[in-house]
Protein backbone atom coordinates (compact mmCIF):
# COMPACT_ATOMS: atom_id res chain seq x y z
CA UNK A 1 0.00 0.00 0.00
CA UNK A 2 2.44 2.46 0.69
CA UNK A 3 4.77 1.80 -2.28
CA UNK A 4 1.70 2.40 -4.45
CA UNK A 5 0.78 5.78 -2.36
CA UNK A 6 4.81 6.79 -3.58
CA UNK A 7 3.98 6.27 -6.76
CA UNK A 8 0.98 7.86 -7.38
CA UNK A 9 2.49 11.43 -5.99
CA UNK A 10 5.51 10.82 -8.31
CA UNK A 11 2.85 10.72 -10.94
CA UNK A 12 1.34 13.77 -9.92
CA UNK A 13 4.69 15.62 -9.07
CA UNK A 14 6.03 14.27 -12.37
CA UNK A 15 2.93 15.99 -14.44
CA UNK A 16 2.96 18.88 -12.52
CA UNK A 17 6.36 19.34 -13.57
CA UNK A 18 5.88 18.67 -17.71
CA UNK A 19 2.79 20.99 -17.26
CA UNK A 20 4.77 23.81 -15.52
CA UNK A 21 7.63 23.58 -18.62
CA UNK A 22 4.59 23.31 -21.60
CA UNK A 23 3.58 26.67 -19.70
CA UNK A 24 6.87 28.26 -19.55
CA UNK A 25 7.69 27.55 -23.26
CA UNK A 26 4.28 28.80 -24.20
CA UNK A 27 5.19 32.02 -22.19
CA UNK A 28 8.71 32.25 -23.82
CA UNK A 29 6.75 31.79 -27.27
CA UNK A 30 4.42 34.33 -27.18
CA UNK A 31 6.94 36.99 -25.31
CA UNK A 32 9.33 36.23 -28.41
CA UNK A 33 6.53 36.71 -31.03
CA UNK A 34 5.59 40.24 -28.82
CA UNK A 35 9.44 41.11 -28.91
CA UNK A 36 10.35 40.58 -32.34
CA UNK A 37 11.69 43.53 -33.81
CA UNK A 38 8.86 45.78 -31.79
CA UNK A 39 6.60 45.26 -34.40
CA UNK A 40 3.66 45.37 -32.00
CA UNK A 41 4.45 48.61 -31.33
CA UNK A 42 4.11 49.58 -35.41
CA UNK A 43 1.78 48.34 -37.29
CA UNK A 44 -1.09 50.10 -38.75
CA UNK A 45 -4.78 49.31 -39.54
CA UNK A 46 -5.18 48.73 -43.11
CA UNK A 47 -8.10 50.52 -44.31
CA UNK A 48 -11.23 52.58 -42.66
CA UNK A 49 -14.23 50.49 -42.68
CA UNK A 50 -16.49 48.50 -39.22
CA UNK A 51 -15.18 45.35 -38.17
CA UNK A 52 -17.23 42.25 -39.70
CA UNK A 53 -15.53 39.27 -38.61
CA UNK A 54 -12.57 38.04 -36.06
CA UNK A 55 -10.17 35.86 -36.28
CA UNK A 56 -11.07 31.56 -35.32
CA UNK A 57 -14.65 31.89 -36.64
CA UNK A 58 -16.67 29.25 -38.86
CA UNK A 59 -15.36 26.73 -36.52
CA UNK A 60 -11.80 27.91 -36.76
CA UNK A 61 -11.68 28.52 -40.43
CA UNK A 62 -11.80 31.87 -40.73
CA UNK A 63 -7.80 32.74 -40.60
CA UNK A 64 -8.20 36.26 -40.24
CA UNK A 65 -10.20 39.36 -39.78
CA UNK A 66 -12.91 41.49 -42.02
CA UNK A 67 -13.09 44.81 -42.41
CA UNK A 68 -16.19 46.15 -44.39
CA UNK A 69 -15.93 49.43 -46.12
CA UNK A 70 -17.08 51.31 -48.76
CA UNK A 71 -16.30 50.46 -52.43
CA UNK A 72 -12.80 51.69 -53.35
CA UNK A 73 -11.52 52.46 -49.99
CA UNK A 74 -7.81 53.07 -49.80
CA UNK A 75 -5.82 49.78 -48.52
CA UNK A 76 -2.59 50.20 -46.94
CA UNK A 77 0.46 48.20 -46.31
CA UNK A 78 0.73 47.99 -42.59
CA UNK A 79 4.45 48.21 -42.72
CA UNK A 80 7.14 48.17 -44.50
CA UNK A 81 8.10 45.57 -47.01
CA UNK A 82 7.86 43.58 -50.38
CA UNK A 83 5.22 42.46 -52.67
CA UNK A 84 5.65 38.50 -53.17
CA UNK A 85 2.42 38.03 -54.84
CA UNK A 86 -0.43 39.90 -56.64
CA UNK A 87 -2.92 38.25 -58.73
CA UNK A 88 -6.54 37.52 -59.12
CA UNK A 89 -7.58 34.06 -58.06
CA UNK A 90 -11.33 32.98 -57.56
CA UNK A 91 -11.33 32.90 -53.97
CA UNK A 92 -8.99 35.68 -52.57
CA UNK A 93 -10.07 37.87 -55.72
CA UNK A 94 -7.58 40.48 -56.63
CA UNK A 95 -4.89 39.86 -54.00
CA UNK A 96 -1.78 41.20 -52.54
CA UNK A 97 0.76 39.29 -50.41
CA UNK A 98 3.32 41.61 -48.27
CA UNK A 99 6.55 40.04 -46.87
CA UNK A 100 8.23 42.02 -43.98
CA UNK A 101 11.39 42.37 -42.46
CA UNK A 102 10.04 41.01 -39.56
CA UNK A 103 9.45 37.48 -40.63
CA UNK A 104 5.75 38.13 -41.13
CA UNK A 105 3.68 37.62 -44.05
CA UNK A 106 0.43 39.90 -44.46
CA UNK A 107 -2.82 39.47 -47.30
CA UNK A 108 -4.92 41.48 -48.57
CA UNK A 109 -7.61 40.40 -49.86
CA UNK A 110 -10.96 40.95 -52.76
CA UNK A 111 -9.54 43.80 -53.45
CA UNK A 112 -11.32 46.16 -55.88
CA UNK A 113 -8.42 47.25 -57.57
CA UNK A 114 -4.04 45.94 -57.22
CA UNK A 115 -1.66 49.30 -57.66
CA UNK A 116 1.42 47.46 -56.69
CA UNK A 117 3.09 44.53 -58.82
CA UNK A 118 5.75 41.44 -57.51
CA UNK A 119 8.88 42.41 -56.00
CA UNK A 120 7.79 46.06 -55.47
CA UNK A 121 9.14 47.54 -51.94
CA UNK A 122 6.22 49.17 -50.12
CA UNK A 123 6.52 51.28 -47.15
CA UNK A 124 3.84 51.65 -44.61
CA UNK A 125 1.07 53.21 -45.09
CA UNK A 126 2.07 52.56 -48.95
CA UNK A 127 -1.52 52.22 -50.82
CA UNK A 128 -1.63 49.05 -52.19
CA UNK A 129 -5.28 48.50 -53.72
CA UNK A 130 -8.57 49.28 -53.24
CA UNK A 131 -11.51 47.63 -51.09
CA UNK A 132 -13.72 45.23 -53.14
CA UNK A 133 -15.87 42.43 -53.30
CA UNK A 134 -14.24 40.06 -55.64
CA UNK A 135 -13.48 36.18 -55.40
CA UNK A 136 -15.59 34.78 -53.01
CA UNK A 137 -17.02 37.72 -51.00
CA UNK A 138 -20.48 38.55 -49.78
CA UNK A 139 -20.15 41.83 -49.86
CA UNK A 140 -17.29 45.00 -49.91
CA UNK A 141 -14.51 44.85 -47.39
CA UNK A 142 -10.85 43.87 -46.85
CA UNK A 143 -10.06 40.26 -45.68
CA UNK A 144 -6.64 40.64 -43.62
CA UNK A 145 -4.61 37.73 -42.51
CA UNK A 146 -1.09 37.60 -40.67
CA UNK A 147 0.96 34.59 -41.29
CA UNK A 148 4.88 34.05 -39.52
CA UNK A 149 7.66 33.50 -41.67
CA UNK A 150 4.93 32.26 -44.76
CA UNK A 151 1.87 31.51 -46.60
CA UNK A 152 0.53 28.59 -46.36
CA UNK A 153 -2.21 27.19 -48.84
CA UNK A 154 -3.24 25.16 -45.12
CA UNK A 155 -2.88 28.38 -43.22
CA UNK A 156 -0.75 26.85 -40.77
CA UNK A 157 1.26 29.20 -39.66
CA UNK A 158 -1.76 32.06 -39.76
CA UNK A 159 -2.22 33.76 -36.43
CA UNK A 160 -4.75 36.40 -35.17
CA UNK A 161 -3.77 40.04 -36.51
CA UNK A 162 -5.32 41.56 -33.48
CA UNK A 163 -1.95 40.66 -31.85
CA UNK A 164 -0.21 43.12 -33.83
CA UNK A 165 -3.08 45.72 -34.42
CA UNK A 166 -4.92 45.71 -31.53
CA UNK A 167 -8.11 44.23 -30.22
CA UNK A 168 -11.32 45.25 -32.40
CA UNK A 169 -15.11 43.52 -31.88
CA UNK A 170 -17.16 42.99 -34.61
CA UNK A 171 -18.96 46.30 -35.27
CA UNK A 172 -16.13 48.27 -34.17
CA UNK A 173 -14.95 51.00 -36.48
CA UNK A 174 -11.17 51.11 -36.98
CA UNK A 175 -9.37 53.36 -39.28
CA UNK A 176 -6.77 52.87 -41.70
CA UNK A 177 -3.43 54.85 -41.02
CA UNK A 178 -3.60 53.98 -36.95
CA UNK A 179 -1.02 52.53 -35.42
CA UNK A 180 -1.29 50.75 -31.92
CA UNK A 181 0.57 50.14 -28.76
CA UNK A 182 -0.69 46.99 -27.18
CA UNK A 183 -4.34 47.66 -27.33
CA UNK A 184 -3.81 51.52 -27.31
CA UNK A 185 -4.88 52.90 -30.45
CA UNK A 186 -3.84 56.09 -31.82
CA UNK A 187 -5.79 58.00 -34.26
CA UNK A 188 -4.86 59.56 -37.58
CA UNK A 189 -6.50 59.84 -40.64
CA UNK A 190 -6.43 57.59 -43.85
CA UNK A 191 -8.20 60.39 -45.77
CA UNK A 192 -5.88 63.02 -46.42
CA UNK A 193 -7.04 66.11 -48.15
CA UNK A 194 -5.25 65.61 -51.88
CA UNK A 195 -4.69 68.92 -53.74
CA UNK A 196 -5.70 68.52 -57.60
CA UNK A 197 -2.95 66.80 -59.80
CA UNK A 198 -1.46 65.11 -56.55
CA UNK A 199 -1.82 61.64 -56.52
CA UNK A 200 -2.22 59.94 -52.69
CA UNK A 201 0.66 57.36 -53.21
CA UNK A 202 3.12 59.98 -53.85
CA UNK A 203 2.28 62.02 -50.67
CA UNK A 204 5.34 62.26 -47.98
CA UNK A 205 4.31 60.61 -44.65
CA UNK A 206 5.86 60.93 -41.17
CA UNK A 207 5.63 58.43 -38.34
CA UNK A 208 5.21 60.27 -34.71
CA UNK A 209 8.57 59.81 -32.41
CA UNK A 210 8.69 59.96 -28.72
CA UNK A 211 9.12 64.21 -27.42
CA UNK A 212 7.46 65.42 -31.23
CA UNK A 213 4.94 68.06 -31.07
CA UNK A 214 3.29 69.47 -34.05
CA UNK A 215 5.61 72.33 -34.09
CA UNK A 216 8.61 70.55 -34.26
CA UNK A 217 7.84 68.12 -37.37
CA UNK A 218 6.02 71.14 -38.60
CA UNK A 219 9.78 72.66 -38.75
CA UNK A 220 10.74 69.17 -39.69
CA UNK A 221 9.59 68.85 -43.03
CA UNK A 222 9.30 72.57 -43.59
CA UNK A 223 4.95 72.80 -43.38
CA UNK A 224 2.67 74.70 -41.20
CA UNK A 225 1.16 73.06 -38.16
CA UNK A 226 -2.19 74.25 -40.24
CA UNK A 227 -1.21 72.60 -43.37
CA UNK A 228 -0.47 69.32 -40.82
CA UNK A 229 -3.77 69.15 -39.20
CA UNK A 230 -5.30 70.26 -42.40
CA UNK A 231 -3.92 66.91 -44.39
CA UNK A 232 -4.61 64.62 -41.31
CA UNK A 233 -8.21 66.20 -40.37
CA UNK A 234 -6.75 67.06 -36.97
CA UNK A 235 -8.98 68.61 -34.74
CA UNK A 236 -6.26 69.07 -31.87
CA UNK A 237 -2.53 69.46 -31.30
CA UNK A 238 -2.40 66.46 -29.40
CA UNK A 239 -0.08 63.38 -31.40
CA UNK A 240 1.58 60.37 -30.00
CA UNK A 241 4.38 58.16 -30.64
CA UNK A 242 3.93 55.89 -33.82
CA UNK A 243 1.37 57.80 -34.84
CA UNK A 244 0.83 58.10 -39.07
CA UNK A 245 1.03 61.59 -40.37
CA UNK A 246 0.59 62.65 -43.73
CA UNK A 247 3.21 65.88 -44.12
CA UNK A 248 3.17 67.00 -47.98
Amino acid sequence: MLDYIKRFLIAIIMALFISLLFLGGKHSEAAGLQAQNGMEDHWIWPADGVISDTYGTRQGTHKGIDIAGKLDTSVLAVENGVVVKSYYSNTYGNVVFIEHPSNFVTVYAHLNHRTVSVGQPVKQGDIIGKMGRTGQATGTHLHFETHQLEWRYDKKNAMDPEILLGKADVGKSVQGGIASIVNNVLVASTNPQLEEGTSETSKEKYIVKQGDTLYSIAQKQNISVNRIKSLNNLTSDLIKPNQLLMVQ
